[in-house]
């Protein structure tokens, strides 16, 4: 317990931490929210048990990291658009969760923050996973981290293209979305504005192309980096509870959260705090400052004679 009256207890080997110790029912102190914050950027997702808040608790908390988005096609509360209620039950089956994504980066400046509480949890499943995709990109060979450098890849809002019909009262409103959203390109390898550390940006629900390659390329090698988010060393599975609230940097991971629980019911709040655009690594390619890279064409070597298991990810490398 340090002197600012929580603990943080790590979850996962390369992402997630629970917080034990703070009632978000009362403000944090300056010196809580920075040492909060320090937590969150390093474990990337959080944990925090027993919150019984309303929603202006939770949009005040959220209102500590930046300002709160309102997502255009999820379900806002009319009278707090800033409000998203996933209430998924028999009568409203879930969709659109189960594929590994990144919140709304059909944005040229997509959330940096998303704040999800559970308000009523199923019995069984229902759970979320995460996967950093800073261990993802990590986790890339260096001819690969080099034949990625400096490409960039469209975003579209895709998943809710569907909900426009042909009619023109629809076409219309599609047209208006379509100038608020034009089809961004964020760089394949983006650095995180906070820690500086390289993260593989893109993912299946949102990526369409990347920039440069034909068709049938692109997709060959969006398919390939899609396919990181599903190493489970990069992964953490958080099981729900009631009133329990999950945090997790949307700069710097995917998420995916099952339809394993139908018919039961599964309701949660979120709130998105704005983000800034998406800025890759600039000049040339070089190894990643202070990351040690994984070795091409060569047998892993231990470092200072200690021995380590060998990951699948290493072992067509040997």
């Amino acid at each position: 317990m340090s002197n600012t009256h929580f603990e943080t207890i790590r979850l996962g080997g390369n992402l997630g931490a629970e917080i034990r110790g703070l009632d978000l029912r009362k403000p944090l102190s300056d010196a809580q929210f920075q040492a909060l914050n320090a937590a969150f950027v390093e474990h990337q997702v959080l944990v925090l048990r027993g919150q019984d808040i309303s929603l202006e608790e939770q949009m005040a908390f959220g209102q500590r990291f930046g300002e709160l988005s309102i997502h255009p096609f999820s379900p806002n509360l009319d009278d707090k658009r800033e409000v998203i209620v996933l209430d998924y039950s028999a009568d409203n089956p879930p969709a659109l969760t189960d594929q590994w994504h990144t919140d709304e980066t059909f944005r040229a400046a997509p959330p940096s923050i998303t704040i999800l509480r559970s308000k009523v949890v199923p019995e069984y499943g229902g759970d979320t996973c995460f996967a950093s995709m800073t261990a993802a990109y990590t986790g890339l060979s260096e001819r690969m981290k080099q034949y990625i450098h400096g490409l960039e890849a469209i975003h579209d809002f895709k998943p809710w293209r569907h909900l426009f019909t042909a009619s023109e009262a629809h076409q219309k409103k599609l047209r208006e979305l379509q100038e608020q959203f034009p089809n961004p390109s964020h760089p394949l390898v983006a650095v995180h504005p906070v820690t500086g550390r390289r993260v593989l940006y893109c993912n299946a629900q949102f990526t369409v192309k990347i920039k440069g390659l034909k068709d049938d390329e692109s997709q060959m090698v969006l398919n390939y980096l899609y396919g990181r988010a599903a190493i489970p060393e990069f992964q953490l599975r958080v099981r729900w509870q009631p009133d329990m609230l999950v945090m997790w940097d949307n700069r710097s991971t995917q998420h995916y959260a099952p339809h394993d629980y139908y018919p039961q019911r599964r309701t949660m709040n979120r709130v998105t705090i704005a983000g800034t655009r998406i800025v890759g690594v600039q000049g040339p390619y070089t190894p990643e400052e202070g990351v040690a890279p994984l070795p091409d064409g060569h047998h892993v070597k231990p470092q200072s004679g200690a021995k380590r298991p060998v990951r699948e990810f290493e072992r067509n490398l040997m």
